[in-house]
């Protein structure tokens, strides 16, 4: 029989794995409860038209990478892949915004269908923020300097922050006429998939990654040029606000970001540890996403981390010695040999475990000699051993394992306590 397999860019994540993406986790999770976010969680599954109608059917994420079906009720339903649209349409759905701006974060699994390569995957997982309901140029900063202060805590190294703004949607519409003039007239000079877009989506071929076309767009008109004054000055109010906190950034007046709903600020946060696909975060505001899904005008901004590129660089950075990471070990190892004593050790592990001790129990039945040597290797301070003499006694045998040497040698020279004892010793270490 065939061996079954994950499919293509489907990766399963495995317990030595874990503990970096945890780490990440919880210091995610740490810094948005600083910062005053609250989290909200989405169905990964959606109808099709939320992704068609708030990211745009002419972008490669909508025409040719989503994983799109008819469910049994002939329903067109679609994997979420990204986090915004989702979370501003349960904001609308469970009227969020009518007690106020919003402040949230996501987690979690999203999917495209799209070549696998390092730090890509076809299901991926991001975490990002959606600050709903912010108009303030000082909303555009903040949500920056959180995603900075996040990578920085996480030792991500050679970051870098690129800015444009792409203007209003009127500020769009007269670029987008001059640039497609500009194109129509360097069209053979360009790629194939720029010439394609130069009708369904000019803006993004600023982003073509083909070198050629990257030459010939050196001359391209720059879309700073169609801003209007208002947009120059909120522009202007967002790099004061990114100058007093001390954020160094670039601008690039290329950077549009790929997704249509994006206006006025987009960045990216790069780390040069990343080499070609060195982009860690993106993001920018899109004040007219939530009126085009249905509610009312509203502004906001938010950005989103690809966990798989920042758990690449954070590993790379754990080898070379640069991020330690200790890996998670129990406070206790308990070892049993006999049936009455076996029955005994089950009964404690649970009590150690309900006053807040991590144990690991050891199942075997195997000789004290093996499972000591597996209590060695687990990294555990502690061992308990409970023998049939021991468990006809009430009593159990404490080892420090931190005193080094064989944990198998001279157990009987090692504490005899009651349950109650060892539970008051072990609240002392």
């Amino acid at each position: 029989m065939e061996k079954l397999q994950s499919l293509r860019g489907m990766v399963d994540l495995l317990p030595e794995q874990m503990p970096l993406w945890q780490q990440i986790e919880a210091t995610v999770r740490a810094q948005f409860e600083r910062a005053a976010l609250r989290e909200i969680r989405t169905p990964l599954l959606e109808v099709t038209e939320l992704f068609a109608r708030g990211i745009g059917e002419a972008t490669d994420v909508v025409g040719k990478e989503m994983y799109t079906f008819l469910d049994r009720g002939e329903r067109s339903c679609t994997l979420r892949p990204e986090g915004t649209a989702s979370v501003v349409r349960a904001a609308l759905q469970h009227g969020l915004l009518s007690q106020g701006a919003q402040r949230l974060w996501y987690t979690g699994p999203m999917f495209r269908y799209e070549r696998p390569q390092a730090g890509r995957q076809r299901q991926f997982h991001q975490v990002g923020i959606e600050l709903l309901g912010f108009a303030d140029t000082r909303s555009d900063a903040e949500a920056i300097a959180i995603a900075w202060d996040l990578l920085m805590e996480l030792g991500v190294g050679g970051l870098a922050l690129e800015l444009n703004s792409l203007g209003d949607p009127a500020d769009r519409a007269a670029y987008r006429t001059t640039l497609v003039s500009w194109l129509q007239q360097h069209q053979e000079q360009l790629d194939a998939d720029s010439r394609e877009r130069i009708t369904t989506n000019p803006l993004r071929i600023l982003d073509s990654k083909n070198t050629d076309t990257q030459a010939v767009l050196a001359e391209a008109p720059l879309l700073i040029d169609s801003l209007s004054e208002a947009s120059r000055e909120r522009f202007d109010a967002v790099l004061r606000s990114l100058d007093a906190l001390e954020i160094p950034y670039q601008l690039n007046p290329r950077l549009v970001r790929g997704l249509d709903y994006y206006t006025h600020t987009a960045f990216e946060i790069t780390s040069s540890q990343l080499g070609a696909q060195a982009t860690v975060c993106g993001g920018g505001r899109y004040d007219g996403l939530i009126e085009q899904l249905g509610g009312p005008p509203t502004a906001a901004i938010g950005w989103a981390i690809g966990l798989e590129r920042l758990v690449l660089l954070l590993a790379q950075a754990q080898a070379a010695g640069t991020v330690a990471l200790a890996p998670p070990t129990p406070d206790v190892y308990l070892v049993s040999r006999g049936e009455q004593a076996e029955r005994q050790a089950l009964v404690l592990s649970r009590q150690l475990r309900q006053a807040g001790r991590s144990v690991e129990l050891d199942l075997t039945r195997a000789a004290f000699g093996k499972q000591l040597k597996r209590a060695d290797r687990s990294g555990a301070p502690w061992a308990v051993v409970i023998g049939e003499g021991e468990a006809e006694q009430g009593v159990v045998l404490l080892k420090d394992l931190r005193r080094g040497g064989n944990a198998a040698e001279a157990v009987s020279l090692e504490q005899r306590l009651s349950a109650e004892q060892l539970m008051k010793a072990l609240s002392r270490s």
